[in-house]
């Protein structure tokens, strides 16, 4: 059991760190307002998200650098410069999200300022990110994934009409209206993120950094066998976990919010306070401190990831497993996407509107991120002679086209 379980690494992180705040409220929104008729949407996120982010490990793992680090290698700056920057405003603003939600969770249980808590929580993750070595982050992260358990708990305190779910799952009933494409992007953009990307494929990198044995796959072809094996189950196992924790929240509030016609949610803390009424206080609770311990999983993975492209990006050193001193700059990026993060929560910007322009950056910018990673991936020069298989080419291709498609039809919402 304990040679399994340190398998799981990256791969489990990166799934559970995908089911943040802003992400527990946009599967609440699907929920509430479509009832289970957005439920089918999970049976394709899971399959394409699984393929991207294989692709993201392989190429951390295989090249010994991180996505930015290779597209500075092989790919033209000036693109990189761009898709970098907009990676950045879309984390910090997904953090400042994240911390007001987190806030807003706890005040709803105990009381108090939320914009008080929103700060701790926010000062809390920098400080653990600052002042714990990667190897005991990454078991103190592991540890966090377990609080996703809370939204599948809270389904056994619901009564699920079984047989509707899984003819809604089978025979979905689509509406091609705007508000039901708007939220399928959204789910998309949620789901599939380009912040997803560049941490896997650095968490593979700081994976051999903590090995004397591990070398980069390219100059180690002898380790492709073992790491790709470790790699898929990994990789399955944290995108699993998040799309059935996604289907849960979206399911929970199908069969409590929507059925008491509920159905404008707008945060994940305005679906916990719903849910009091009507599935009571247990219910209610486990959601909130579901809300809270995702939320501390998210802020080190939304501000890492743009540390590790920021540093890729202008070839800096960059490890959670160096101290401060010795990566000042990536941590400077760590420390400024968090704390602008918090500091969004004391501004007049509203934060759904927010979230909904981060959502439109990360959807336009997952397009050519994922392009470049399809090119990378294939690339000799990138992962040597490993070659991944026409079948998880395929769907890597396939993923890449499904967010184009997104992109286009949020472009149409739009007009």
């Amino acid at each position: 059991m304990n040679r399994f379980l340190k398998k799981l690494g990256p791969g489990l992180i990166t799934g559970a760190a995908d089911d943040d705040p802003s992400g527990i409220a946009t599967y609440s929104q699907a929920g509430a307002q479509f009832g289970m008729h957005m439920l089918w949407s999970i049976l394709l996120t899971y399959p394409l998200m699984l393929a991207i982010q294989m692709i993201s490990a392989i190429i951390g793992r295989a090249s010994g650098r991180g996505l930015a680090g290779n597209m500075r290698e092989h790919y033209p700056r000036a693109l990189l410069y761009c898709m970098i920057y907009l990676l950045l405003v879309a984390n910090v603003i997904n953090i400042g999200a994240d911390l007001a939600a987190m806030g807003d969770a706890l005040k709803l249980i105990f009381g108090g300022n939320g914009l008080i808590y929103a700060v701790f929580f926010g000062l809390l993750s920098l400080a653990l990110q600052i002042l714990i070595p990667y190897q005991q982050y990454v078991r103190v992260l592991k540890w966090l994934t377990l609080v996703l358990l809370a939204y599948v708990a809270t389904l056994f305190l619901v009564k699920i009409p079984f047989q509707a779910m899984v003819h809604q799952i089978l025979v979905p009933d689509i509406h091609w209206d705007n508000a039901y494409i708007t939220t399928l992007v959204a789910i998309f953009g949620t789901t599939i993120s380009p912040y997803l990307f560049f941490w896997q494929a650095s968490q593979e990198v700081e994976e051999i950094r903590q090995h004397p044995s591990a070398r980069p796959l390219t100059k180690a072809p002898q380790q492709i066998s073992s790491n790709m094996e470790r790699i898929r189950l990994d990789t399955a196992i944290g995108m699993g976990f998040s799309n059935f924790v996604a289907f849960c929240i979206m399911l929970t509030a199908a069969v409590t919010l929507h059925t008491h016609g509920l159905t404008n949610i707008e945060t994940s803390a305005d679906a916990a306070k719903a849910l009091k009424p009507i599935a009571g206080e247990f219910a209610f609770l486990l959601f909130s401190l579901g809300i809270i311990g995702t939320g501390l999983l998210a802020i080190p993975v939304l501000a890492g990831s743009a540390a590790y492209a920021m540093s890729g990006a202008f070839d800096w050193d960059c490890s959670l497993e160096l101290a401060p001193g010795k990566a000042k700059r990536f941590y400077a990026i760590v420390g400024i996407s968090t704390l602008v993060g918090a500091g969004l929560c004391f501004t007049p910007i509203n934060p759904i509107k927010a979230l909904y322009w981060s959502a439109v950056i990360n959807g336009v910018l997952a397009v050519p991120i994922m392009i470049l990673m399809m090119f990378m991936v294939n690339n000799r020069k990138v992962v040597g002679n490993l070659k991944i298989g026409r079948v998880l080419n395929l769907t890597g291709w396939t993923c890449t086209c499904a967010m184009s498609a997104a992109v286009v039809m949020m472009a149409y919402t739009l007009i």
